[in-house]
């Protein structure tokens, strides 16, 4: 019994860091989100002030500039919604990871009290059994002194 505690302590520690791994994995979807979500509105705050600068005209030069400069920062934008799909299949792989150490650690835990309750009802049995001898014997002791 004491090798199967062993090995749930193992595997708690494969949890453990299986969990670990996954909490690590959903903090870099998180901040990842959170780059584009900069992006995003860094691109808005730059169109807001092409608009306002615009108002009192721009060259054919410098309008030409902003517009590649846009197409730039919506290709950043798209780059970074890859790397957060990525970042999410990651994420699900490491969670199901750690699900999967939760059912291994379960799993021996349940070997562990199924012997446990084996045991038990064992030691029941014998204690029954010696009940039942004592009884007899003593019914067997009675008997024999009423002839």
């Amino acid at each position: 019994m004491s090798q199967l505690k062993l090995v749930v302590q193992i595997e708690e520690e494969k949890e453990q860091k299986a969990a670990q791994a996954f909490q690590l994995a959903q903090q870099n979807v998180t901040a990842q989100k959170q780059k584009l979500q900069n992006l995003q509105q860094y691109r808005l705050e730059y169109l807001r002030q092409i608009q306002n600068n615009g108002k009192g005209g721009v060259t054919a030069q410098k309008y030409h500039q902003h517009l590649s400069f846009i197409g730039k920062l919506d290709k950043a934008c798209e780059q970074q919604m890859g790397v957060i799909s990525r970042a999410s299949l990651v994420a699900d792989d490491r969670k199901k990871q750690w699900i999967e150490r939760q059912k291994r650690r379960k799993a021996v835990e349940m070997v562990i009290e199924n012997q446990r309750i084996a045991a038990e009802r064992k030691e029941m049995r014998k204690q029954q059994n010696t009940m039942d001898e004592y009884a007899a014997q003593k019914f067997y002791r009675a008997q024999k002194e009423k002839y």
